[in-house]
């Protein structure tokens, strides 16, 4: 069976990984994947892109980069994130990868109007999620964690919202039959977004967000950490359990 690609294009904040991992193993986690099946690219370390032909799917993982920087890497990436939706690759970004998505197939990237969006949030279904493979499953509102200073400001052409926030319309969006992203991450755990948040402690507090409140409203976000192996299952087929190594 083909391996499912982890398409790395950033690392988790040390003082955050020293503790709890790095994206990739929060990844096989929410997936539930034994290392076999899963195969790593560091995009932003220079290693090169696998033929789309060569995995079953690909999950693009968040990064401290800005899309709008147009890094060298980055807009490889963007290539073969084309190449990889002329064959109908299952693909799933995530905070930078949804991002790097939209913009690789013709939307508009660049800073939420605001300022940042951060901590555990409520998010609210658009109508097309009611007859959407994953959006299917999301309850009218659930909770999700985000953090992120850019967003989706326009879809690409033929993209369809599901999801939005009160401050970002564009949480969950849909591309084509296998092709899907999220701007929430549904790999943190709820540990993990309080290091987050506790990291920006002094930053979150000078931009007037209290970062105490923002603490305790952190929740387990279980319908948002779903959508992994939702996507798994829908679009990859994968339907034997396989605990993550």
């Amino acid at each position: 069976m083909k391996p499912v690609l982890i398409v790395r294009t950033g690392r988790a904040p040390e003082v955050i990984s020293a503790r709890h991992g790095d994206f990739p193993r929060w990844f096989q986690l929410g997936l539930r994947l034994r290392l076999p099946r899963v195969r790593v690219v560091d995009v932003e370390g220079g290693d090169p892109l696998p033929d789309p032909d060569e995995v079953s799917g690909a999950i693009l993982t968040g990064s401290a980069s800005m899309v709008t920087e147009r890094l060298p890497w980055s807009e490889r990436t963007a290539g073969w994130i084309r190449d990889a939706m002329d064959v109908e690759l299952p693909m799933l970004g995530v905070c930078y990868g949804h991002q790097l998505m939209s913009h690789a197939l013709g939307g508009r990237v660049d800073y939420l109007p605001g300022g940042r969006e951060m901590g555990t949030v409520p998010l609210t279904t658009h109508g097309p999620a009611a007859a959407d493979a994953l959006g299917v499953t999301l309850p009218a509102t659930f909770h999700a964690h985000t953090t992120h200073e850019q967003s989706v400001l326009e879809l690409p052409p033929g993209a369809v919202s599901l999801a939005r926030s009160a401050r970002d319309p564009h949480h969950l969006v849909r591309y084509g039959k296998h092709a899907v992203s999220t701007q929430f991450h549904p790999e943190f755990s709820a540990e993990v977004m309080r290091a987050y948040i506790r990291r920006k402690h002094d930053v979150l507090a000078s931009e007037g967000t209290p970062p105490g409140e923002m603490l305790a409203a952190v929740v387990a976000t279980p319908h948002a950490t779903g959508l992994l192996r939702g996507f798994l299952h829908t679009h990859l087929g994968a339907l034997r359990e396989t605990s993550a190594a």
